[in-house]
């Protein structure tokens, strides 16, 4: 780094030549303090503590991706494409690697809710340590070890670590290819920039389109601050380009060129192509709200539905402000420092090119998130955390610096008192929640800004006890800055999470399932069984529809349900009250066989009753699918309690996607592939004319009965 950068910026950390070596992860470099190795291997204990402590709790977590890796742990031809059911009638609406890793680890250990979640909480602690070996690569193992302190204890990764949703596996790839990227620009070599691109590739099989959000920054900082001559660096990102290429595109062509009729059909798709899925319903449908089969997507020019109102201030909102911005405005202005002292440094400075990396990553992915239109949830904020982690690390290691200039100093204050002022804010929106934090990181804000102009003094004085309050302005700044994040994520590892629409910490007023939030507390537009409970007291809505009409009309009546936290009840003529606590979202969900009341959790480890899994049993070996039901919310708690028996999902995760076709339907029913139909219960949504018109065949040709609270046909039995 340039003496320019040296005030306001530890000072680069030069790693040994054969420090990218993964031991030296943990040997650490010559360069390094004895206490950064023991410091490290702390943070990752640590780390492993919140993210495995009681991790069973969570059962399944999200049913709709559980029954899918216990299919691929079933089937190796399920494993390869995704399918959600065993006999691979259609896949998940993502691509699948994240299903590869719990059902590699189900294949091993045996399918249970550790096998499946365990993964998720491995990936974290690597996130976390390829984050560490990035920053203390440049700027040395302090900075390393906030970082990771940072990333670790973002609430929303301590809700995504111990949840089988794609996002845990995304992070840890775009991390790793974020530090391949910086070894790049050390020396000039390919190969990392090229396994960068591989990496963001398999990221793309991940979660499609959102890998790609990182490419912008990292192509720049190469472009910008490479240590080669212009027109090598250009071909050298064509060559990561390649890589990228390569990494995603094997599993695309060898799905692409499969005949659709030798595998299942692409779950999210209009027309059966990988390709419509990425670019539509999981890419740019996603900013302009025009996904087909949206959930609830906005698409007006207002936002999207899950994740309130777009614009520059919507991280800091009541939906996605607790999940991860404590933190974020003290990035932002890390990354306006480190790209202004280096504003006269060299073409290469790893300053500037660190704010390339990290920054660019930060900015392009927050600017998609507060302007998206369509589909969004909270929980895809732990996409900002290593980004965030990365900036924060670097900047508070400025913070005890005797050098430091009083243009460092001021930009120093300001970062603390903003912090421990946010964090204050952020605590404030749940004032009944550990009342005296939100004090206690304001004091500890206001302190640490005053300590920021005292270090010189400080560090100058004779007496060793003062050298030693040299480092308070650092220690109050974690204290502002990590003491609401730690909270919140030891909530959220003491609370149980189901469902597609987790959250984490405590529930905010006008938040999705808060109180004021859609039929939440205090009436709201009322959903399925009363809405969205919150977390604790009560949730109350109405609705109003027919009597066979799914979300957000009324549920089929007649039933009712019970799960841990929450109820739910259904009239007959499809009117619905209903009421919800406990921990979100169970509030929101009733069981299925016997559950006629609310949504069924949106994937939820919706209870199924006994009764209907003895009778879906019988005769099960004979059949390609024991039975066929709307959508995935019905099937995927069937395939549970059923120990992976094959359910097809009419259209889907949503029930909307064109597959099967009411002849594909008779088709395979006239074949005697499908024993059963179970009929809807309320824990399906959106639906399609396809499935209606199944529906409506099944009614009219066969036999039912009623089981646990279900109606169920026997498609053998004609009427």
């Amino acid at each position: 780094m340039s003496t320019a950068t040296a005030p306001a910026f530890p000072a680069a950390h030069r790693p040994q030549a054969s420090a990218g070596r993964l031991s030296r992860l943990w040997r650490g470099s010559a360069q390094d303090p004895r206490w950064a190795r023991p410091a490290l291997l702390g943070l990752l204990a640590c780390t492993a503590l919140l993210y495995l402590w009681d991790l069973s709790r969570n059962g399944y977590a999200n049913d709709f991706y559980a029954a899918a890796v216990q299919a691929g742990t079933r089937s190796w031809k399920a494993f390869f494409f995704g399918s959600f059911d065993s006999s691979s009638f259609i896949t998940v609406d993502k691509t699948p690697a994240s299903l590869w890793v719990d059902e590699l680890s189900g294949r091993i250990f045996g399918f249970s809710s550790w096998s499946l979640l365990a993964p998720q909480a491995i990936e974290g602690m690597l996130s976390v340590l390829v984050l560490f070996a990035a920053v203390r690569r440049w700027f040395g193992p302090g900075a390393g070890l906030i970082a990771g302190a940072v990333l670790a204890l973002t609430p929303a990764a301590a809700l995504i670590f111990r949840f089988n949703n794609p996002d845990a596996l995304l992070v840890l790839l775009m991390t790793v290819a974020g530090y391949c990227v910086q070894r790049a620009i050390e020396r000039d070599r390919t190969r990392w920039l090229v396994l960068a691109g591989v990496v963001i590739g398999f990221a793309f099989l991940t979660k499609m389109m959102q890998a790609f959000l990182v490419v912008p920054g990292f192509g720049l900082a190469y472009l910008w601050a490479g240590p080669a001559r212009l027109r090598r660096r250009i071909w050298q990102l064509l060559a990561a380009l390649g890589g990228l290429i390569a990494g995603a595109g094997w599993w695309v062509a060898i799905a692409e060129l499969i005949p659709a009729a030798d595998r299942p059909y692409f779950g999210g798709s209009t027309n059966n192509n990988i390709l419509e899925l990425a670019l539509g319903y999981n890419g740019l449908g996603r900013l302009s709200g025009s996904e087909t089969g949206s959930i609830g997507g906005g698409g007006n020019g207002g936002g999207s539905a899950f994740g309130g109102s777009t614009g520059l201030l919507r991280l800091f909102g009541s939906e996605f402000g607790g999940q991860v911005s404590w933190l974020l405005p003290a990035a932002l202005l890390s990354l306006g420092a480190l790209l202004w002292v280096s504003r006269r440094a060299a073409r290469t400075s790893r300053t500037r090119a660190f704010a390339l990396v990290w920054g660019g990553w930060l900015v392009v992915t927050g600017l998609c998130f507060s302007y998206m239109q369509g589909i969004i949830h909270p929980y895809y904020m732990v996409a900002l955390a290593p980004a965030i982690g990365a900036l924060v690390g670097v900047g508070a290691m400025s913070l005890w610096q005797a050098r430091l200039s009083l243009a460092g100093r001021i930009c120093a204050g300001v970062g603390v008192l903003g912090s421990g002022i946010w964090a204050y804010l952020l605590l404030n929106r749940t004032p009944e929640w550990l009342p005296w934090l939100r004090w206690t990181v304001l004091l500890a804000g206001l302190l640490g800004a005053a300590a920021v102009f005292a270090v010189p003094v400080l560090l100058r004085g004779p007496a060793k006890g003062m050298r030693l309050l040299g480092f308070a302005p650092l220690a109050l700044a974690l204290v502002a800055g990590l003491g609401g994040p730690l909270a919140y994520s030891l909530d959220t590892a003491n609370t149980t999470h189901t469902g597609s629409l987790p959250t984490a910490g405590p529930t905010v007023a006008g938040s999705f399932g808060g109180p004021g939030g859609a039929g939440g507390p205090g009436g709201g537009t009322g959903g399925p069984g009363g809405g969205f409970g919150a977390r604790t007291g009560t949730g109350t809505g109405t609705g109003t529809g027919t009597g066979t009409s799914r979300f957000p009309g009324g549920a089929p009546g007649g039933g009712s349900g019970t799960s841990p936290g929450g109820t739910g009840s259904s009239t007959g003529t499809g009117a619905k009250t209903g009421t919800g606590a406990g921990t979100f979202p169970e509030g929101m969900r009733g069981g299925l066989g016997g559950a006629g009341g609310g949504m069924g959790g949106l994937s939820g480890s919706t209870q199924v009753s006994s009764a209907l899994v003895k009778l879906l049993e019988q005769d099960a070996p004979k059949y390609k699918w024991i039975a066929a039901t709307v959508g995935t919310q019905s099937a995927a708690p069937i395939e549970l309690a059923t120990g992976g028996d094959a359910v097809l999902a009419i259209g889907g995760f949503n029930g909307t996607d064109p597959s099967p076709t009411l002849a594909q339907f008779e088709a395979l029913v006239a074949k005697g592939e499908i024993h059963y139909y179970v009929g809807e219960s309320g824990n399906t949504f959106g639906g399609g004319t396809g499935s209606s018109s199944i529906a409506s065949w099944v009614a009219a040709h066969f036999k039912s009965q009623t089981v646990g609270g279900v109606t169920v046909y026997n498609l053998t039995v004609k009427k």
